[in-house]
């Protein structure tokens, strides 16, 4: 077996990365939930962080929203992410979460472009105000910062005509941000069009400690692409690993190979859906069983994309209301498909 380089020096404060390159499972709101993160964490992602959540709500509702918080062993190292606008508070609630939970760091969310988080002034709209961005940063270092490393998740800028990425870095690495990850995207561009890798790789290659890239990788090769034309330390996943939480697996194998690992049939794809709906179910994280397939509709869909028959079972697929009209679905595809072994599993 080949063995992994050990982590790049940058880490020094981030003894949890074990790995040179590390693969981070991105935050994403409704799919990075316990369940999704334990397939991940089977697959390959070395590091991964919660879906956020609100330093005010965690003040204000810890009961309501402490779930959002909770930590399996088996997924470390992980960090919960917190999003707000007030230094003090969120140091507060990093305090809570640090007590409760034992995370391995805690995220900052300046990189969140959706209206319900940007309304309340977190997220990416702290972009715009960098005093208040730094004070923010200040505040949860000052709060947690000599008792677990203090992480940073944003954009490029707000807007194309307002690229602040130099400049946010600068800030929060003075403020004792221990790393930052960068979507190549201003908050504007939402997820369309494509992520500035340029910027990114500039910000990596003056910083002092890590910068992680997130945005349009979507292969293996983008990562070795990555990996080999810039200065990032490691690389975050996210839109890429819904439908396809093979790819941190896949990504390791190539980095380490140079080639990639036999290919997964759509049966494969099909038996993970399947468990990761009973394991949802069985979880009650979503409530009942109709709660919990509402909430995986759009994971069904994710995994099935490009499947043969797939677009056609579309308006089924999405109202899938139980676990045994999954599996009906899911063997009426099957039947569909050529039929060959899969042994890459």
């Amino acid at each position: 077996m080949t063995r992994l380089a050990t982590p790049s020096a940058k880490f020094s404060t981030l003894p949890f990365i074990k790995v040179e390159f590390p693969l981070f499972l991105a935050p994403m709101a409704g799919v990075t939930d316990p369940i999704f993160r334990t397939i991940c964490k089977e697959l390959g992602a070395d590091v991964m962080v919660t879906e956020f959540v609100s330093a005010e709500g965690i003040l204000q509702a810890w009961e309501r929203n402490k779930r959002y918080t909770k930590l399996c062993e088996e997924h470390r190292p992980i960090g919960i992410q917190l999003f707000g606008s007030n230094g003090e508070n969120m140091g507060k609630a990093a305090q809570i979460i640090l007590d409760h939970d034992r995370p391995d760091f805690i995220d900052i969310n300046f990189g969140c472009p959706v209206p319900k988080v940007v309304g309340r002034n977190g997220g990416s709209s702290l972009l715009k105000d960098l005093p208040l961005l730094a004070s923010v940063a200040r505040g949860v270092v000052k709060a947690v910062g000599d008792k677990i490393p203090v992480t940073a998740k944003m954009r490029i800028g707000w807007d194309a005509q307002h690229i602040c990425a130099h400049e946010t870095c600068r800030l929060l690495e003075e403020e004792g941000i221990s790393m930052i990850t960068i979507h190549g995207r201003t908050r504007s561009q939402q997820y369309g069009g494509t992520a500035n890798w340029e910027i990114i790789n500039e910000c990596a290659t003056t910083a002092k400690i890590p910068i992680i890239g997130n945005g349009d990788i979507c292969t293996p090769q983008d990562a070795a692409s990555v990996k080999e034309n810039t200065a990032v330390s490691g690389i975050m996943i996210g839109r890429a690993a819904m439908g396809n939480p093979w790819i941190f697996a896949d990504t390791r194998y190539y980095l380490t190979h140079h080639t990639l690992p036999p290919k997964r049939s759509p049966e494969s794809k099909i038996n993970l859906l399947l468990r990761h709906a009973k394991m949802a179910l069985d979880s009650g994280h979503y409530g009942d069983e109709l709660h919990t397939m509402r909430h995986m509709r759009s994971r069904i869909l994710a995994y099935t994309k490009g499947f043969p028959g797939a677009k056609d079972m579309r308006s089924k697929l999405v109202k899938t209301s139980s676990l045994a009209e999954l599996e009906a679905s899911m063997h009426e595809l099957m039947s569909k498909m050529p039929k060959k072994i899969d042994s890459s599993q």
